[in-house]
């Protein structure tokens, strides 16, 4: 997207703020974003991620048809990248905030994790023990971050909100901490599993696989794929990459174990942890 695009689509988010008859300070506390940034992408001195648009238009009550027309004028960036060191610079928990805002507007929320315990189910001492793996952040912002992944889960309790979690077995084998922060954190897996509106699949590493875990993402809806590399995280609303996930999520959802037999897989687990815990 060009300079004059971005300033173009800055233009077209005042003049739809200013018609909604909202303030930018408004406005920019309903998008989990700062007044100051909320105005360079007006004036078009910052380009608006896809997240940023969805955002604001969301706080503006743009009705989806509207926001689907509009968002036609930021095709050009229906996909982007960002570093990991760039969310690191911005603040980690602003980050945090930015999804908690994604997953509230969020019906049907479905997650492939092949690399650590999904940060919805995360209990406080696991969230601690991730974030405190290189490159660990500075004690204040990690103090910030955790506070913020953890005020997240609130929404695993709203009912009118559906969560489909698939997480591979060597997840729960992963040793980001010690063997009795993990037995904890696989205790926590089987009573949230519980909820009437979570449903947490397990990929048994006995199973044959469909397809390869090549990284971790995060669907909401099917509007928007988030995907995690381990230098950036990408964002796509191309429908055609929408569709790969959904099928590749499926596929690996298809094999996974539920109910009963993940509980039951994931409690022996934990009681090797519990073992190896009595016995150090």
């Amino acid at each position: 997207m060009s300079g004059d695009q971005h300033k173009d689509l800055g233009k077209a988010l005042r003049a739809l703020r200013v018609a909604s008859d909202k303030t930018a300070e408004t406005t920019a506390r309903r998008a989990s974003m700062s007044p100051a940034k909320l105005s360079k992408i007006e004036t078009g001195k910052t380009l608006p991620s896809v997240q940023d648009v969805d955002l604001i238009l969301t706080a503006l009550g743009i009705s989806g048809e509207a926001k689907s027309e509009f968002l036609e004028a930021a095709r050009g960036a229906a996909t982007e990248e960002t570093a990991w060191r760039e969310l690191r610079r911005m603040g980690h928990w602003k980050h945090q905030n930015a999804i908690k805002a994604i997953e509230s507007q969020t019906n049907l929320l479905r997650l492939f994790q092949g690399q650590l315990i999904p940060g919805l189910l995360q209990s406080a001492e696991y969230v601690s023990a991730v974030f405190a793996l290189p490159p660990e952040l500075p004690e204040e912002a990690k103090a910030r971050t955790i506070a913020a992944r953890l005020d997240r889960q609130a929404v695993l309790y709203d009912r009118r909100r559906e969560f489909h979690f698939v997480i591979c077995e060597h997840v729960l084998r992963w040793r980001v901490c010690a063997p009795s922060v993990m037995a904890t954190q696989l205790d926590r897996l089987v009573s949230l599993s519980r909820l009437p509106n979570v449903t947490i699949g397990v990929l048994p590493l006995s199973g044959r696989m469909p397809d390869f875990p090549m990284t971790c993402f995060s669907m909401y809806d099917e509007r928007l794929v988030i995907v995690e590399t381990f230098h950036s995280e990408i964002t796509t609303r191309d429908p055609r990459d929408i569709s790969l996930y959904l099928s590749t999520f499926s596929r690996f959802d298809s094999v996974a174990l539920h109910g009963a037999d993940m509980r039951a897989l994931v409690e022996s687990i934990r009681d090797e942890f519990l073992r190896e815990q009595e016995s150090a």
